[in-house]
């Protein structure tokens, strides 16, 4: 899903990419053979070891460059079985926080358009982050979907940024469950 993120939001994004490969660079031989990562981040773990002090604060900063080239998903699976990390929980919340405020900030837009122009803001508008979210989260009901960010652009109620939350995270854990099924 395509969706805008802010340069605070990519700086958030890369810190908490820095903190899984702090945490993946502590794994020990053992761990790193069923590592779900590959050879060449295999190989820049191994490179960390036995790094002190600012040389591995850089080693480590270019694992999170060399893990974000990829899917982290597994790597955060990972992680979270093998030390308890809560890097996974908090990856899915950062998701859910980005879904909502894509959705919102486009209907924010839209409702000015829509003022500026004097024309009524219905719930029904054309959204391709809508489309997007329903698409790659299955579970997710449309018409509630418009309906509670409709509210919140037309009356600014926290209670209904919460929920839009509520829905969206309810969306990913249970997106997630069902990967893990298969």
């Amino acid at each position: 899903m395509a969706e805008y993120l802010s340069r605070s939001e990519k700086k958030r994004i890369y810190k908490q990419v820095e903190q899984l490969a702090q945490e993946v660079a502590d794994l020990s031989d053992k761990e790193l053979k069923v590592f779900p990562g590959g050879p060449v981040i295999n190989e820049e773990i191994r490179a960390t070891r036995g790094l002190k002090g600012g040389s591995r604060n850089r080693q480590i900063k270019y694992l999170a460059k060399v893990l974000r080239q990829g899917p982290l998903e597994d790597i955060y699976l990972f992680v979270t079985n093998k030390k308890g990390s809560q890097l996974h929980a908090k990856n899915q919340f950062h998701v859910a926080e980005r879904i909502r405020d894509t959705l919102i900030n486009e209907a924010v837009e839209l409702h000015q358009k829509c003022r500026s122009e004097q024309i009524p803001f219905e719930p029904d508008w054309d959204s391709p982050y809508i489309e997007a979210a329903i698409e790659e989260y299955p579970n997710l009901n449309e018409s509630e979907l418009r309906k509670i960010v409709y509210q919140y652009v037309t009356t600014r109620y926290k209670q209904h940024y919460r929920e839009l939350f509520r829905v969206m995270k309810a969306a990913v854990e249970q997106k997630e469950r069902l990967e893990k099924s298969e």
